[in-house]
């Protein structure tokens, strides 16, 4: 006799959340956001679910010590349009370190979930601090490793 597979859709609020701390000190950007998306996403997770949110927190320290490969550092810009005839800004990725170093990481790891509703509410799951301190010590946060895969 044939077993039927059951195919089993978890609930949002059926998902188990846990906390992570990432330190991105002397991180590769790309990298570093790749495996970061895939934890907030939940796809390191057997109970992952493409059209829900089973991932979970990320917290991101040092974001100020991220590093590039070869001449990116020199030539990776941030395009921002206001709408209006002229309106383009260009940022450098050296400037945008200066002035907002959590901005990089924040973009490299939205740019890697969906583009919907479902990616909205993924990306609020991201926190990222540029120095060494967060004000998530309640969650009681397990550090992530991602030398492993």
């Amino acid at each position: 006799m044939k077993q039927e597979r059951i195919t089993r859709f978890i609930k949002t609020e059926d998902a188990d959340r846990k906390w992570y701390l990432v330190d991105a000190k002397d991180q590769i950007l790309g990298r570093l956001a790749t495996k970061v998306a895939r934890v907030i996403r939940g796809k390191n997770k057997p109970i992952f679910t493409p059209n829900t949110d089973t991932g979970d927190f990320v917290i991101v320290i040092n974001a100020d010590k991220i590093r590039l490969t070869g001449k990116r550092e020199n030539l990776k810009e941030y395009k921002h349009h206001s709408g209006y005839p002229g309106g383009q800004k260009i940022t450098s990725f050296r400037e945008m370190m200066a002035k907002k170093p959590e901005f990089a990481v924040h973009n490299a790891v939205k740019g890697m979930l969906p583009k919907n509703r479902l990616g909205r509410q993924l990306i609020k799951k991201l926190k990222v601090y540029s120095g060494e301190n967060h004000p998530h010590q309640a969650q009681k946060p397990e550090t992530l490793s991602l030398t492993e895969k």
